[in-house]
């Protein structure tokens, strides 16, 4: 019988059947599209293609965090229980949701004195944020406590790396990351900009490339560089994308002819409705552990 329970948010971008399999509770964010709030609840209430295309026809959607109420509701029954829990959140650098996961935990500790509930920021998000949920599980299946679980996913977090690349700059232009000119000419050029997670959890474009063949190369290498041990990498890699799985598969394919020991095929998943929301149709995104991040 595992020591603890571990919780998690839906941004961690797995899915439903990874969640149930494993046993992790997990917490849904919220969107309105079209004047109607959904929850993220891993493509449930929309399918992900659906959802894309939306927002390549026009639709802009307004993300919403997880509530207090809701981790309040989530966590009550065990803190009741005297089960102690582990928490990881999306990254503090682009959610808020790190300061509802803390007043209720402050609220339950007020009813349940004696309850454990042990936060982590992740300081990652999508699949990345997933990457650290794995890590955290295999260590809750091996017998390890709640505190030894949440203290070594907080030295580990910034060792999980997150590389993005996208093909479609729309969101870039609706979200106001990219002027008008820029999206023009970046269109017209098929420029595809190459960014990653910072130490502070921050999304930071890094580079940019004219063509997915040469952005899927240069992503690549970013894991030939920082990688655990190299092209001897023993961990797992997960890679997300919006709408396009065959710069995914492709993506992929790559990362297995170098490096052979990886922990099984690259597991790929769907960018979710709330990174979604933001990134829009178009993004790849690989993570893998490695070197610390450092900015």
């Amino acid at each position: 019988m595992a020591n603890f329970v571990l919780t998690c948010c839906s941004t961690a971008d797995l899915p439903a059947e990874y969640f149930e399999k494993r046993q992790i509770p997990y917490l849904c964010f919220h969107f309105t599209l079209d004047g109607k709030e959904y929850d993220d609840d891993l493509g449930k209430s929309i399918p992900f293609e659906r959802f894309y295309k939306m927002i390549q026809d026009g639709a802009q959607p307004v993300t919403s965090q997880v509530n207090a109420a809701q981790y309040e509701a989530c966590w009550e029954p065990y803190a009741a229980a005297g089960t102690p829990v582990v928490h990881l959140t999306l990254s503090s650098g682009i959610s808020g949701t790190y300061n509802s996961a803390q007043a209720a935990r402050e609220s339950l500790l007020e009813r349940y004195p004696n309850a454990q509930i042990f936060l982590v920021d992740s300081l990652g998000a999508s699949s990345g944020y997933g990457l650290l949920v794995d890590a955290v599980c295999d260590l809750r299946d091996a017998g390890a406590t709640a505190e030894e679980a949440a203290r070594w996913a907080e030295e580990n977090r910034l060792k999980v790396h997150h590389w993005f690349f996208s093909t479609d700059l729309t969101s870039y232009l609706r979200g106001g990351r990219i002027s008008k000119s820029e999206h023009f000419f970046g269109s017209m050029l098929g420029i595809c900009p190459l960014l990653n997670m910072d130490n502070l959890g921050r999304l930071i474009p890094r580079s940019k490339y004219r063509g997915k063949k040469r952005v899927m190369e240069e992503m690549v290498k970013r894991m030939e560089e920082h990688a655990q041990d190299g092209h001897d990498y023993l961990g797992k890699c997960f890679l997300s994308h919006s709408a396009c799985l065959t710069e995914a598969k492709a993506v992929a394919d790559l990362v297995e002819a170098r490096f052979p020991k990886l922990s099984g095929k690259v597991m790929i998943n769907s960018v979710g409705t709330t990174i979604g929301s933001h990134t829009g149709p178009g993004t790849v995104a690989l993570f893998f552990f490695g070197d610390e991040r450092k900015d």
